[in-house]
């Protein structure tokens, strides 16, 4: 049974996004992340850093091609997903333990940046997906003012 847990972290990207399409045709895209923690100094009373910790997240299908798109080195983004933890054996043998968002949602931060969204398909499939929705017409009351 694994363990599911579900993280978000704001971070700024450390390399260029790498992509890449797995063995059975998944299409996959790698972020490494670092998240800095800033604290205020009480004596001094300025924001200090105090320390960097670093993620690395997957994300696929087409979510990692729009990442690898819109995203570079430096960058600040939004990660939601689940951490993973896994283990694999090294060059010199060692087993080593590693951590892994798996992201269902990666975004570009706006605290310090604008972005231009460029939608690259529906958001629906099928006949409806260009459909337009309902009108609302306002209905009158009897003091000539529409709600």
């Amino acid at each position: 049974m694994t363990t599911r847990i579900p993280v978000t972290i704001e971070g700024n990207l450390t390399a260029d996004p790498e992509h890449d399409t797995s063995e059975n045709g998944v299409e996959y895209a790698r972020l490494s992340l670092a998240v800095n923690d800033r604290r205020l100094n009480e004596q001094t009373g300025k924001w200090e850093d105090a320390g960097t910790v670093f993620h690395r997240a997957v994300v696929f299908n087409d979510q990692a091609r729009h990442v690898v798109d819109s995203l570079r080195k430096g960058d600040s983004v939004l990660v939601a997903g689940d951490l993973r933890f896994g283990s694999y054996t090294d060059k010199d043998d060692n087993i080593r333990e590693s951590r892994d968002i798996v992201a269902d949602t990666v975004a570009a931060s706006l605290r310090f940046a604008t972005v231009n969204i460029e939608r690259t398909a529906p958001k629906a499939s099928g006949p409806n997906a260009n459909a337009e929705g309902p009108v609302a017409v306002p209905a009158a009351t009897g003091a000539g003012i529409a709600r």
